[in-house]
């Protein structure tokens, strides 16, 4: 959908009743949320708890067992719905093609589907690769990016989509602090950039408590707290307050329903 000065505005996202099972196995059972448009709405939860499911339901990449999910009042799993809605996946690790330069990733989209003439795609490509300070990596290899930096161009690539939602799986995993906190700086400020809706999953506490609007976090396929940084650090749940507390293992037994392969 387009804003009247003909730029991308961000769209409401609304969950109901959605159920995911696997197999016979239930991953998610009854989940309700609704995301407001231009919101960083962040989903935290232990391995196994079902938060990268949830994110491949809104992304439509999967179909519910029952419920829904809608993005602008339209199913996300349509080709009307990706035709009229932009959204764009930053996956957790990254999904570069490594025999590509960067610009030829984060051109290699819209040449395929002929979105734009060429000398237009370079443009949309330096300007995402400037939004995030990556000039310099223009016509390197995902091989000689350090992580951060493979994080970033990851996250340019959907820029260039023009998004009007970013989904987000595990944006700061397997990053040191310093530049976990860059990312989360990062997702904050392309809110108030491109004026984009924002749904991140991730174990990140610091991430979740400092750039969210607000957070769901879901134990056991039921979404068990949800609220902004603030309620959750009210909350008296034994369980949250321990799931809050960062000298927590979050991969404890304790929080674990499943097997993370079930992700």
């Amino acid at each position: 959908m387009n804003s009247t000065n003909g730029e991308r505005k961000p769209v409401a996202i609304e969950v109901h009743g959605l159920r995911k099972d696997y197999a016979g196995v239930n991953v998610l059972d009854g989940i309700n949320l609704s995301v407001k448009p231009g919101e960083i709405f962040v989903i935290m939860g232990p391995s196994g708890s079902g938060k990268s499911v949830l994110l491949r339901q809104i992304a439509g990449l999967e179909i519910p067992t029952a419920g829904s999910v809608t993005i602008d009042g339209m199913d996300p799993s349509l080709e009307e719905t990706r035709d009229k809605v932009a959204l764009a996946l930053v996956f957790q690790s990254g999904a570069l093609f490594n025999s590509m330069t960067v610009v030829d990733n984060l051109a290699l989209y819209p040449r395929e589907h002929r979105l734009h003439p060429e000398r237009a795609i370079r443009e949309k490509v330096m300007e995402a690769l400037r939004m995030l300070s990556l000039e310099k990596a223009v016509e390197k290899f995902p091989s000689e990016l350090s992580g951060g930096m493979k994080k970033r161009v990851a996250i340019a690539r959907a820029l260039v989509m023009q998004p009007q939602i970013l989904l987000y799986d595990e944006p700061t995993s397997e990053l040191d602090p310093i530049m976990g906190a860059t990312i989360a700086e990062i997702i904050a400020s392309l809110r108030k950039a491109i004026a984009v809706t924002s749904v991140v999953v991730s174990h990140d506490r610091d991430l979740a408590m400092t750039i969210a609007d607000r957070v769901a976090i879901i134990m056991h396929g039921r979404i068990k707290a949800e609220g902004t940084p603030d309620d959750l650090r009210r909350n008296n749940d034994p369980e949250i307050v321990d799931f809050l507390n960062p000298t927590i293992n979050l991969e404890n037994p304790r929080f674990r329903k499943m097997e993370a392969s079930n992700e």
